[in-house]
């Protein structure tokens, strides 16, 4: 299917390019959230007659992006969630938990700006890839840990998961001295 699109859409085109897509992906997608229309002459003339008010449309939203990226970029949030010891966390975190942290600090931001693949199932610091616009994208630090003071640790950079543990090799030499000892004593 030929769809016109009515912003710039990643890995498809800009806005106003004519672009032929599946059909399954223009009729679930781009047709109901307003991202493109049906590639017909009535279309095409409609689009160029408001491609004007388009235009001033999205540099306007651009601009609005632009200024809460400035604000946004960069930023830590924190996160507290209950793992294990090996700091698999026992729940995750998903877009929905990332855009409600966003929220309680001041941003608005929408669940479906943010772009992660999986959601999130260790503590530690992730980075994640916020779409504002589709001109305009941001990274933020999510910092997933079990406590406020955990979460300050893990800033400074310490590794938090990490448990002490004895070195098996040095183990392994200490059962064999033991072993040889033993063993030198039964022979005599």
């Amino acid at each position: 299917m030929e769809v016109i699109l009515l912003e710039r859409v990643a890995k498809l085109g800009q806005m106003g390019e004519t672009v032929k897509v599946r059909s399954g992906y223009a009729r679930n997608f781009l047709l109901p959230r307003g991202k493109a229309l049906r590639a017909t002459e009535a279309n095409k003339k409609h689009f160029e007659a408001q491609r004007a008010q388009l235009e001033a449309r999205n540099l306007e939203r651009r601009k609005e992006a632009e200024t809460v990226a400035e604000k946004l970029n960069g930023q830590s949030f924190v996160i507290l969630r209950q793992s294990g010891e090996t700091g698999v966390l026992y729940g995750s975190v998903s877009t929905r938990d990332l855009a409600e942290i966003m929220g309680q600090n001041g941003f608005t931001v929408d669940r479906n700006q943010i772009a992660i693949n999986q959601p999130i199932k260790t503590i530690g610091l992730h980075t994640v890839p916020v779409v504002l616009h589709p001109e305009v994208e941001v990274q933020v630090t999510i910092n997933v840990a079990r406590s406020p003071e955990e979460a300050e640790r893990q800033a400074r950079g310490e590794q938090v998961t990490t448990r002490e543990e004895t070195n098996l090799d040095d183990l392994g030499l200490e059962v064999g001295a033991a072993l040889a000892e033993a063993g030198g004593d039964e022979e005599a």
